[in-house]
């Protein structure tokens, strides 16, 4: 599906959506050598975004059970869903293209049975295990091949692994090949106590130490190792921050206007998912004020940030029924890719394979 850009008429995404992006969004992503993916767990689908031969952007889409966190490897894509971690990986050889326009073309090959444990943010270690922020049981877990999961870490105010999102973990950085930081909502110990806390006592905790490197957060998101600090989405007052991981000190670099959740980095930019806020959880925050102090509305869509200078340099907009976004991932070096969904007619009918015959010893 292709995008159109400011100003032009849109085309629908799914049913009544309007996705719309900025005029230098295909300038942008073919100077930056990348294209990206990311998620709606409220209608459930991933989108792949690139530029399609004749310079304007494609959004290729594919449905997955409340698609959540996301990782890219070279050539493969891990997606948490509902009740499974999916792995995508890209059929095609070097320099081939599938339907003579797309240079990846990711298929699901596995998916691991978790069970309902609300999969949020997503990564791999130095040894390629997978890891990913097992939220309903507040802990870091990595894929086991008898039970749903296996628990490797914990912050320490919880005193038990219990389905209860006692204090909503969330996000998740890589650094180094090992979890390095995590964010949660509240250091609550009791079931569904982040939700009282949601205003204030968000925090960043150093999984190596265990040292809370700052509690002074409103619902955050996405923690990113970036140089000497972190950079993170303080959600409940719409910025991305950086902060020091020694003293805590955090600093605004932009303000978005939606609620923040996913984070990726690339070439000095952060790419971040903005969504409309949900009556309820995301309603009664400091960025409701901020917003109306902006005479502004929220979007739902992609944000590409200029981290030196806090611009919002390029925009994706979803306007109708898609209104919540999860997390985002850059796939380098790949300029538009596609996907075949697990339940639909084409993956029954690709079908590739090794024409080596190796016997087995």
């Amino acid at each position: 599906m292709a995008a159109t850009e400011a100003g032009a008429p849109a085309r629908p995404a799914t049913g009544p959506t309007q996705i719309s992006v900025s005029r230098g969004l295909a300038e942008w992503l073919l100077r930056n050598r990348t294209s990206f993916a990311f998620t709606s767990y409220q209608t459930g689908q991933l989108f792949l975004a690139g530029v399609l031969a004749n310079g304007t952007i494609s959004f290729n889409q594919q449905n997955f059970t409340r698609a959540m966190g996301i990782c890219y490897q070279p050539g493969r894509l891990y997606l948490g869903a509902l009740h499974q971690v999916w792995r995508l990986e890209n059929m095609l050889k070097a320099g081939q293209l599938a339907n003579q326009q797309f240079d990846m073309a990711l298929v699901p090959r596995n998916a691991q049975t978790t069970g309902d444990v609300d999969v949020h943010e997503i990564g791999t270690d130095t040894a390629g295990r997978v890891l990913f922020v097992n939220t309903k049981y507040s802990c870091i877990a990595t894929l086991d091949l008898n039970h749903s999961f296996r628990p490797v870490w914990k912050p320490p105010f919880i005193s038990k692994l219990a389905p209860e999102d006692r204090c909503h973990l969330n996000g998740m950085a890589i650094h180094d090949g090992r979890p390095r930081y995590v964010t949660a909502v509240s250091r609550s110990d009791i079931v569904n106590g982040w939700r009282e806390r949601r205003h204030e006592g968000g925090v960043l905790v150093d999984v190596e130490t265990n040292r809370i490197v700052t509690d002074q957060l409103s619902m955050p998101h996405s923690p990113r190792v970036h140089g000497n600090a972190v950079l993170a989405l303080d959600s409940g007052r719409g910025q991305i921050i950086r902060i020091d991981p020694e003293t805590g000190a955090k600093t605004d670099i932009a303000f978005c206007p939606g609620f923040l959740r996913g984070m990726a980095l690339h070439n000095g930019h952060a790419l971040v998912t903005v969504s409309k806020p949900r009556n309820g959880t995301f309603t009664g925050l400091a960025l409701d004020g901020e917003m109306r102090a902006r005479d502004a509305e929220p979007w739902c869509g992609v944000l590409v940030v200029d981290l030196a200078s806090g611009s919002i340099v390029e925009w994706i907009k979803l306007e109708g029924f898609i209104t919540e976004l999860f997390d985002v991932a850059v796939l380098p070096g790949v300029r538009c890719p596609m996907s075949i969904g697990p339940e639909t007619l084409e993956i029954r009918s690709t079908i590739t394979f090794d024409e080596a015959i190796r016997p087995l010893e």
